[in-house]
């Protein structure tokens, strides 16, 4: 197997090269999480966020970089799901099971996602992220998950796909 080759970095990405193929990385991670949080009351806790690459917001899932931090490298996974959750929502997990690990997208980049299912939620504060992110948290009932998706959808925001997988893995 020829050896990896890097193209170009910057701070936040980076362009490898494996014989003919090219692909992107993370400088300091190849994993992220995502986490499937569903409250007592049955609400699903989805994030709101615009996404540069798309130019658009999205809903999706609590989610975030493994690793990207000085203070967080060598965290586990599990606790990284449970910090971003918290940080990003503002609920706190009792508990935190890993649902799969799979790649995010395998011809582009070497990144995996993990996902969890958060319960036995306690909420902190707000949330919302931290630093520079600009988080809207939104509580939508299960009862009506997909038609509060076709109404995001509808008004031109994306629907990441990780919900619906998340979802499906937790056997909801």
């Amino acid at each position: 197997m020829p050896a990896e080759e890097t193209l170009h970095q910057t701070r936040w990405i980076s362009l490898h090269r494996i014989g003919h193929w090219d692909f992107v990385r993370r400088p300091d991670s190849d994993s992220a999480v995502g986490i499937l949080a569903i409250t007592p009351a049955d609400e699903i806790i989805l994030v709101e966020q615009f996404r540069i690459p798309i130019q658009r917001r999205t809903i999706e899932i609590p989610a975030g970089i493994v690793g990207d931090e000085e203070e967080h490298r060598g965290e586990p996974l599990e606790e990284t799901a449970r910090r971003e959750l918290l940080e990003e929502t503002g609920y706190r997990a009792e508990t935190v099971t890993r649902l799969i690990a799979s790649p995010t997208s395998s011809g582009l980049t070497a990144e995996f996602i993990h996902l969890f299912h958060a319960s036995g939620l306690v909420r902190e504060h707000a949330g919302g992220g931290v630093d520079a992110e600009d988080i809207t948290v939104h509580h939508v009932p299960m009862a009506t998950l997909d038609a509060w998706l076709l109404e995001q959808q509808q008004q031109g925001i994306a629907v990441d796909f990780k919900i619906h997988a998340a979802l499906r893995l937790a056997g909801l």
